[in-house]
């Protein structure tokens, strides 16, 4: 059977269009299954930086702020994440953290109703948890109430008195994708406004913000996007809400006038009023470096090996893995899968030491979760068929 497997991931990378790309990157002999928490160093980055530190900012010093683009960096490189999210250019703009742009999209988004009567906001039970403090905390300083919701429950929980929705789009513990399009209707048929959260789906599944009528959305640039530990993240306000969008954190960025210094605020046109303060600029124009690996490459194209990659490293797992030992938490249905596999095992945390020391680079969430991100870019069937087969090794000596 091991053998029979690996022929067919040796077939499967010869045939594989994406298989060029990871060239691109700066890989060793492990597989790397975990760019859903830190994506892979694309190759030219490290010169590209250099040249910012050294040219940019050595040399030219304050003049880049014009003569390098450093000042339209947040909005440059935002319409360059638009294009893998499905929104068109002007309504992303990069920097501050995720944390910080779920705090201005959930009040913002409050904001936007201006209704009184609506008094809930509804965010994931299941979110990533800091989107839960941030919108608990966004919530009590808008005078409204935070209701905890399954995203499975969220058609029969929403109604009248809700003023916006905070949902992930990817389940970062199990890999289940939640139905981006079905769900954004319901909020709208409520009348509420959709805020959704793409860090584990931007990069490695089509979003299509613009075609589905997400009102506010949020992502990390660090995982599947690979701008490198702490890149900047990023908001999208659709172009329907930027005249009336009010940010709860306007900074001298998003004024109209920046250099006017004026004690007034008045906010900026378009996606400009996400900024807040001085544009974070290394590691800005290194995610600009990073996203140079995209050129050419469609989503869909990513989408069908992700999915073509999970599906073959479950197969392998069924192989190689004795009945029992592991029970898969993420969805088999494509449409609700996303580009990880969660595996709920006994004594996840020395499986997951193990399989690090020899080169299987997952990760781990406790108590008993073993996350396995599949990146489409670089990671490649011969990869996945590798990883289970040291699995079963490492289970076996249990």
């Amino acid at each position: 059977m091991s053998e029979q497997l690996a022929q067919r991931a040796a077939a499967l990378d010869a045939a594989d269009e994406l298989a060029g790309a990871r060239k691109l990157f700066a890989l060793d002999d492990a597989v790397y299954l975990d760019g859903n928490s830190l994506g892979a160093l694309p190759a030219h980055v490290p010169d590209r930086v250099a040249d910012v530190v050294r040219r940019q900012w050595g040399e030219l010093r304050i003049r880049s702020w014009d003569e390098s683009g450093w000042w339209t960096a947040p909005e440059r490189i935002g319409d360059r994440i638009a294009s893998l999210v499905g929104a068109a250019p002007g309504q992303i703009v990069v920097g501050d953290s995720t944390s910080v742009n779920v705090f201005k999209a959930v009040v913002g988004a409050v904001r936007l109703q201006d209704d009184p009567a609506r008094t809930d906001v509804l965010v994931d039970a299941t979110t990533f948890p800091t989107d839960g403090y941030i919108a608990e905390s966004a919530a009590r300083m808008t005078g409204r109430r935070i209701v905890p919701v399954d995203p499975a429950d969220l058609v029969s929980v929403i109604g009248p008195n809700t003023a916006a929705v905070l949902l992930n789009h990817v389940d970062y513990r199990s890999g289940r994708l939640h139905d981006l399009p079905a769900l954004t209707a319901a909020i709208h048929d409520a009348g509420a406004l959709a805020v959704w959260d793409l860090c584990h789906s931007a990069g490695a599944l089509p979003v299509g913000l613009d075609e589905h009528g997400v009102d506010l959305a949020v992502g990390c640039t660090y995982k599947y996007l690979n701008g490198g530990p702490g890149s900047p993240a990023y908001i999208y306000v659709a172009e329907r809400h930027q005249a009336a969008f009010d940010s709860p954190l306007p900074g001298w960025n998003s004024h109209t006038d920046p250099f006017a210094m004026t004690p007034g605020f008045e906010p900026a046109d378009g996606a400009v009023r996400g900024r807040v303060g001085t544009p974070d600029i290394l590691s800005m124009l290194a995610l600009e470096a990073s996203l140079d690996v995209w050129d050419g490459v469609s989503v869909d194209a990513v989408r069908a090996k992700s999915l073509a990659l999970t599906d073959f490293f479950l197969e392998c797992v069924e192989a190689y893995v004795p009945q029992g030992r592991v029970t898969c938490l993420t969805p088999g249905k494509h449409a609700e899968r996303g580009s990880q596999i969660a595996l709920r095992c006994e004594d996840a945390p020395r499986v997951m030491r193990e399989l690090i020391t020899r080169g299987v680079i997952g990760d781990l969430r406790r108590p008993d979760v073993l996350r396995f991100g599949f990146t489409p870019l670089y990671v490649g069937f011969a990869d996945v068929e590798r990883a289970a087969r040291v699995l079963s090794e490492v289970l076996a000596e249990a």
